[in-house]
């Protein structure tokens, strides 16, 4: 009985002491770009303005990395799904790393995959793009409210050509 107790005990410290030694390893690193707050309120302003000088009313929203809202403007007498429509598609550039435009192409295949079957905030509605250093996505803008989804884009590529020299 004394026996097998030490044996267990043994059997207990070697599991402990190798579990130590190996919870002991550092943690992995991850390194990544982060779109700064200016940059961002900057793009969405110059996107705004583009817009705002055709006469549309729009809202745009710029969000991280993650798809996270990182600055939302809505435009005075905006229209009102333009907030959530604005995010998604934020979103949507951002998660697939396309525009919104190109998204919608390719799920337009017969057969193709369509990720939006999984993840409902995705959205085929043209207007939103992916905020790129080289080949890291760093953020996303989406412009909604301007008649049609190919102005909505338009207006959220003059908010990153806007930033575009300041991207690296």
């Amino acid at each position: 009985m004394i026996r097998s107790y030490t044996l267990a005990v043994a059997a207990v410290m070697t599991a402990v002491t190798g579990f130590g030694a190996w919870a002991a390893d550092p943690l992995p690193t991850e390194t990544f770009k982060v779109l700064p707050a200016a940059l961002a309120v900057e793009a969405a302003q110059a996107a705004m303005a583009q817009c705002k000088t055709q006469g549309y009313n729009v809202t745009v929203t710029v969000v991280d990395r993650t798809g996270a809202t990182k600055l939302q403007i809505v435009a005075d007498n905006g229209n009102r799904i333009g907030p959530d429509l604005s995010r998604r598609k934020a979103y949507t550039s951002v998660l697939l790393r396309v525009s919104t435009g190109d998204y919608k192409a390719r799920v337009a295949t017969p057969g193709a995959f369509n990720p939006g079957v999984f993840d409902a905030v995705l959205t085929t509605e043209q207007g939103g793009l992916p905020i790129k250093v080289g080949n890291e996505t760093i953020g996303g803008i989406g412009a909604s409210g301007a008649p049609g989804g190919e102005k909505d884009e338009a207006c959220a590529a003059a908010g990153l050509a806007k930033i575009s020299d300041r991207l690296n």
